[in-house]
This record gives C-alpha cells, sequence and structure tokens, in this order.
C-alpha cells in the first residue's frame, strides 16, 4: 500500500506531501489541486510498469491529456527543475520518480536517471492497477475490445473494455469479503451474479448480459428487468448512471488483495441512495485488502463511506483518510471511531446546510 504521496513543481503544486490509506477521499473546490495528485500517481505508474521507455507520455494513455511539458511545470520551478513524485509503501523503501522537459513542444517527460524500480502496487496489470477518470464513457450500443492478454485485461479508464472483461471472467469467483450481503440467500458467487447484485442495490434491480460474440471485434451489454417481458435492453434505454457505474463495479469485485483501485467521480449520474451506496461498495472494497483512492464532489459518497465503517463495519474507520483542497492549502480528516469526522472545515460540504439556512431568513423576511 502506498502510505505517502509527495510532489514537487508539478503544475499548481511547488511542494506538497500527504498521507495515503486503505481508503483515501480527495475533495474540495474545482481546480484546487485533487486531479493533480491523481495525475501525479498516473505518471509514476507509467514510469513504474513501463520501464522499457525512457519518457511518460503526457497525453493519450492512462486518459491524460496534459497538453506539452512546459504546460505541467510549476510557474516558480527553476529552469533545470525536475517534477518529482515521491512514494513512500509499507513493504519497501521510498522511491522518487524525477520527470524533466525533453526540450521544444515536447508532449511527453523523460524519466530522470537514476531511475527507481517502481512499488509492486504500481506494477500490477489488469484488474490490480485499475484507474476510472472523470471522462467514462455514456451508454454505447458496442464497447470496445482489446488485444491485451486476458491476464491484462482491465475495463480501461473510460470504461470501454467493461463489457469484454465482464463476458470473459463472467463465470469467476468473487472473493468472500466482496460479496453482496444477498449471496446468502441464493447462493451464487459468479462475477456475474455478484455484478448484477451490486448493481441492482446501487442503481436499479437489474439483469445483465454481457457478449463478446465470435467475429466481432466489439463487445455488447444488454439489460433486462427482473420479472418484466422486455429482454436485450440497450444501454441508450437504460440511462446513464447505469453505464457509468457499471465498470466500477465490475473492476471492483475482479479486484485482487493489494492491488490499486483509483475512481474520479463514482457518483456520476447516480441518484443520492445510488451514490451512498457505491460509497458504501468503495468502503467493503478497501476492507477487502485494495486500496481505493476517490476523487468526490458528493456528500453522499462520503456518507457512504462513513456508514461503510460505523454501520457496515466493512472498511476501519482508522483506514479512511479524507484530503479536503480548499483553494488555498490542504485540511486532512480522520474518521472516529462512530464514522465521525474530526473537523469540518467552512466549504466542506456545508452547502445544504447553508441553503437550508437562506431559505429560512427568506421565509422570516416574508
Amino acid at each position: 500500500m502506498i502510505t505517502k504521496l509527495g510532489i514537487r513543481n508539478f503544475k499548481r503544486f511547488l511542494t506538497l506531501s500527504l498521507r495515503l490509506r486503505p481508503l483515501t477521499v480527495l475533495t474540495g473546490l474545482n481546480g484546487a489541486g485533487k486531479s493533480t495528485l491523481v495525475q501525479s500517481l498516473l505518471l509514476a505508474r507509467q514510469a513504474a510498469y513501463r520501464t522499457e521507455l525512457d519518457v511518460v507520455a503526457l497525453n493519450g494513455v492512462l486518459g491524460l491529456a496534459l497538453g506539452e511539458a512546459e504546460d505541467v511545470f510549476h510557474p516558480e520551478a527553476e529552469e533545470s527543475a525536475q517534477i518529482e513524485v515521491l512514494l513512500e509503501t509499507d513493504d519497501a523503501l521510498p522511491v522518487t520518480f524525477g520527470f524533466r522537459s525533453s526540450g521544444g513542444r515536447a508532449l511527453n517527460l523523460a524519466v530522470a536517471e537514476p531511475r527507481p524500480d517502481g512499488p509492486a502496487i504500481l506494477k500490477g496489470h489488469g484488474t490490480a492497477f485499475t484507474y476510472l477518470c472523470a471522462e467514462r464513457l455514456g451508454p454505447r450500443d458496442q464497447l470496445e475490445v482489446t488485444a491485451e492478454d486476458v491476464a491484462h485485461l482491465g475495463v480501461g479508464e473510460k470504461g470501454q473494455f467493461c463489457g469484454q472483461l465482464l463476458a470473459v471472467h463472467e463465470n469467476q469467483e468473487v472473493r468472500p469479503s466482496l460479496r453482496h450481503p444477498r449471496t446468502a440467500e441464493h447462493g451464487v458467487t459468479t462475477v456475474r451474479a455478484q455484478v448484477e447484485d451490486w448493481a441492482s442495490d446501487i442503481i436499479r434491480p437489474v439483469r445483465i448480459t454481457a457478449q463478446w460474440p465470435p467475429g466481432i471485434a466489439a463487445s455488447v451489454i444488454r439489460f433486462s428487468e427482473p420479472g418484466s417481458l422486455l429482454d436485450g435492453i440497450r444501454p441508450p434505454n437504460m440511462g446513464f448512471g447505469v453505464s457509468y457505474a457499471l465498470p466500477v463495479i465490475v473492476a471492483g469485485l475482479l479486484a485482487t488483495e493489494r492491488a490499486i483501485f483509483i475512481v474520479e467521480n463514482p457518483e456520476a449520474h447516480l441518484h443520492p441512495a445510488g451514490q451512498s451506496r457505491i460509497g458504501r461498495f468503495l468502503g467493503r472494497l478497501a476492507g477487502s485488502g485494495v486500496q481505493v483512492i476517490v476523487e468526490t464532489h458528493s456528500d453522499h459518497v462520503l456518507n457512504g463511506i462513513r456508514l461503510a465503517a460505523a454501520d457496515d463495519q466493512t472498511v476501519s474507520p482508522s483506514d479512511v483518510i479524507v484530503h479536503y483542497f480548499d483553494g488555498e492549502g490542504l485540511v486532512t480528516i480522520e474518521m472516529t471511531e462512530r464514522g465521525s469526522l474530526s473537523s469540518w472545515p467552512s466549504g466542506f460540504f456545508d452547502q445544504l446546510e447553508n441553503d437550508l439556512g437562506g431559505l429560512a431568513r427568506a421565509q422570516r423576511r416574508r
């Protein structure tokens, strides 16, 4: 597990260091630096995983779209400075990846020497390393397939390989710690059944069929509603929430212990109850031995994580940490044994209270 992340000279941060836990929540104002932290991990991932390459891509890999090298250096960084990503883990010595400009209008960064041996958690393939970006695919009649070895198959940063992954692994057993509580009633522990259980819980009651038809370079997902005569419902007719949440569920259920799972805006297109339930799912995932890093603007997701710790008890409260970016700095918030938070800074999920106060004042004036 990565226990500490430090970055230097990267985008808005001249220097920053923060602790990571089995479940780390990044939240705060728009443009305050949450995505920058995730992007620093994606650069380190490239350097650790693709050791045969001397550069890391700033665009087109892992959903990155960072522009040119000069766009990602902090404006106050010295001319000869490197971007640095420091990683501390619980099973190895700290490592620092350095990145320098390749010169000219470079669309990549050169990996500085000496190049360290990256931590094992960043070297995993397939569902041992999952990153789902905020710009995930909406409903599609067909999804992409990849020529990657089956062992290296993941959902893709936009969920583009979700159908292929589900079709290939639908009969695989889900780890006991990730099985839906409803499993005690029906006893079916395969990936397909568990995906249906969790999707029905988070989104709406649904049956799911994933196929990778022979001779077609595409996968197909179709849905049906339990008890309905309608079968083979196309994704565009099921709404955006299903297509956005499904890759989170599929990748989560196939994640191995000591995997890392990074997801941006898991709440996208979900109703409030679904946002809370996907928070509880992420809590269970972290409690199963997967390191989860979630970027969110949803208090429902946060409260779902709190319920996972305090009510479900699927993740320890001490294994959860929240970093709130207020535009001027970083506020670190711990979770107590009862699921409460150690502090509640101004601007931290307080808009409902502010709006209700404004409505009460408006009503008193009438």
